[in-house]
Formats: C-alpha cells, structure tokens, sequence
C-alpha cells in the first residue's frame, strides 16, 4: 500500500509542478489569471472498517482553480488596447460562432471595420444612436465604417446667438440709413449630398425694440429681400416674441434635383442692448461626408469614431459579461474563458453599470502572477515531488529487507 501512497503523491507533485510551471510561462500574458492544484486526502474506508485505522492511502488532485483578482492596468498608448478596471469579462465570438469570455483587451481592426482579437474574435457590444445612447439589448459585433465614408448629412438646424445695437436708427424705406447687410451674418449649410452652401442672415430696425430678419438680401430693397422672420424685444433687452415661433430660411442647392430645402432658424437667445452688434453662436447640424480617423472609447465602454468632416459619432457600446461562479468557467486555448453548468449563464451588462467594472482604453491588464511566489511554489513543489520518491526508496528496501529473510 505504501507504493501506491508514494505513487500518489509523485503524481500530485507532478500535477502541481505542471500548474506552477504554467503560472511562470504565463506571468506576462495579458488578461492571464493565476492558477492554483488543490488536493484532497484519499481515505479507503475498508480499511477502517477491517483495521480501525484511519490512516490515509494517498492524495488526489481535486481542481486546478483560478483566482480572478485585478491585475495591473499598464498603459500601452494603442487606443485599442482595453483594460477592464474590475469586475467582467469580454464577451467575444469566435470564428466558428461561438462564444468566448476575456480579460485581455489587446484588440485590433480587421479589414471591414471589426474589432477583433488576435484570433480574429469579434469583440460584442450594444448598438448606439451615434449621440452614445443605447438603442437595444441585443448584442451584435462591433463594427466602424472605415471602408467607405459616412453620408453627409442636409442642415435641418441653425442656431443664432446675436445682439444688435438698441441704438440702432429706425429704417427708412425711402432713404435707408445703411445697407440691409450692416447687421448680418453668414455661414455655410450643407445639401443632401454634402454639398457646402453659403447661408446668409441679415436684421434691420423697423421700430423701437422691433426687428426683421432676411435671408436675401440682393439690394436694399424691402421687394427683393426674403422675410424670415419679425423679432420684439422686451424692455431688459431679451427677446419676447417671434412671428413666425419657428422661422425658416430657404437654402438653394447647386444640384437642380435637390432643389431648396428649408432649414429652421432657432434665435431664441439673442438680445437687444445698447452696444455693438456681435454674433455669439452660429451653428448648423449638417455636415459633408466624412473619412474615418481615429477612434476613442471612454469608461463607460462608449466607442467614438473620429471623422474628417469634424464629426465624432458612437460606433456602439463594449458589453461585459459575468458569472455567479467564475470558478466554473473553462479555460480555453487565446487567453479565453466559456460557460459551463457550474458556471451558470453570463450575466451581461455595460461598463460601469452595477458590478462592472470600468473601461481604461489605451491600457491592458497584466497578468495577476506573482512571479516570485511561483518559484518559491516551484521550489517546495520540487520537494516534496523528491519527497515522495523517497518514500518509495525506503519502501523498497525494506521489501527487499523481507524477501532476503532466511
């Protein structure tokens, strides 16, 4: 029996010196975890029953574990490269469609705008409206438009933020004081196909705290200027009243088919005080076609695509995924990680959301090896694997002891 207790315990070394070496090939693998062989004591209960000893016959690996504390988040730089800042993992799927779970965010983009992994793995994550809102729960791969540009985008909005002079004389029809183009402004908007339009607005006085807006200013003439828009301004100088609420101004495209789209005008919070006309804000929600650029994602798991047109718009949201028992989960070949019935199925969720951690972009997370503590283990290991052999060696001897009796 004691060969077979011996046998045991050179095979449970083994096992161990196999897991520790692992440990050690592993300490810098991004997202890699620290394993850990558990034993347990191997009792034949006969053996009690017959002898009244309880003495053990060996030992038996129970587990291999691993322990899934927070390694170090390094920076790298890499946009791309994403570190989870507690709790989750990434879900991902596999090229043969099935699903995966890391902890290592060294990502990359494929030909066709995928964020993969180095297996050519789609990171998974929630569709966006491009302002970052989630739109569904459904998840999908993430994917940016690099291939081809975005669509332009026709001006549906201006914003006007101006003030113009109190002091300012009453226009004369007759003999206009100055030219309608004195309190004007200008800007450019955008057709259908992205095509850049000058946009023009311009205001005289017609009576005290009273004003008109044009949007066609070919001469000084009332009859030829297109009237967008009569503003009244209360006595503290803000504006009280437009007629129409929610003006328009025509914009002509250089494309016949297009033809003139309406852009609403928005002047909500101009002013009429006694000092020089100025324009403090003058927006439009349009915009040419844009190359992608860059991307950036931020804590909440967000990802940002950068434009050549000045746009940024959200590309979806990183999901991450969790477990009631991440001991149950199986370790697979990349660094990955899948469900099993001791598991329990993913709990899914997004960056910073309950008990998920946080997404560091430009960072990747270290493996959580100690590599000190996995030579000492190696060491003891070694030991106790030259332990058990010894035992063998002395229980041969005394065999041999016994079979040379005469």
């Amino acid at each position: 029996m004691s060969f077979q207790t011996g046998l045991s315990g050179l095979t449970a070394a083994s096992r161990n010196l196999d897991v520790i070496g692992n440990n050690i090939a592993n300490a810098q693998t991004v997202g890699a975890k620290v394993s850990r062989a558990e034993f347990s004591e191997v009792v034949a209960a006969s053996t009690i029953a017959l002898t009244g000893r309880n003495e053990g016959i060996g030992v038996e690996t129970t587990t291999v574990s691993q322990q899934f504390t927070q390694g170090t988040v390094e920076l790298t730089g890499n946009n791309l490269d994403l570190a989870i800042n507690g709790g989750g993992f990434f879900r991902v799927t596999m090229p043969d469609g099935t699903a995966a779970y890391s902890r290592n965010g060294q990502f990359k983009l494929d030909t066709q705008g995928n964020i993969v992994t180095n297996q050519g793995a789609n990171l998974m994550g929630y569709p966006t409206t491009v302002a970052g809102t989630r739109t569904s729960v459904a998840l999908q791969p993430l994917q940016l438009p690099t291939s081809t540009p975005i669509p332009a985008k026709i001006t549906s909005a201006i914003d006007a933020e101006f003030n113009v002079d109190s002091r300012a004389v009453v226009w004369n029809a007759p003999t206009p004081p100055v030219a309608l183009t004195t309190y004007g402004t200008s800007l450019t908007t955008y057709d259908s196909q992205g095509a850049p339009i000058a946009a023009s607005i311009f205001m005289r006085k017609t009576a005290n705290d009273t004003w008109e807006v044009y949007t066609d200013p070919t001469s000084n003439a009332t009859a030829t200027a297109s009237l967008a828009a009569t503003l009244t301004f209360g006595t503290n100088g803000a504006l009280l009243s437009s007629v129409p609420a929610n003006p328009t101004i025509g914009v002509t495209s250089p494309n016949p088919t297009i033809g003139t789209f309406t852009p609403t005008l928005n002047m909500g919070k101009s002013t009429q005080f006694a000092t020089a006309f100025t324009v403090t804000k003058l927006t439009q929600d349009g915009y040419a076609p844009g190359d992608f650029l860059a991307l950036r994602i931020n804590e909440d798991g967000i990802v940002t695509a950068n434009y050549s047109n000045g746009q940024s718009q959200a590309a979806g949201q990183v999901a991450l995924a969790d477990f009631r028992n991440v001991q149950g989960l199986r370790p697979t070949a990349g660094n990955n990680w899948v469900e099993t019935s001791a598991s329990g199925q993913p709990i899914l969720g997004s960056p910073t959301e309950g008990k998920f951690g946080a997404i560091r972009a430009g960072a990747v997370e270290q493996s959580n090896i100690d590599l000190t503590t996995e030579l000492v283990n190696m060491m003891t290991a070694q030991r106790t694997y030259q332990a058990n052999a010894q035992t063998i060696k002395v229980q041969d001897q005394v065999l041999s002891t016994l079979t040379n009796l005469r």
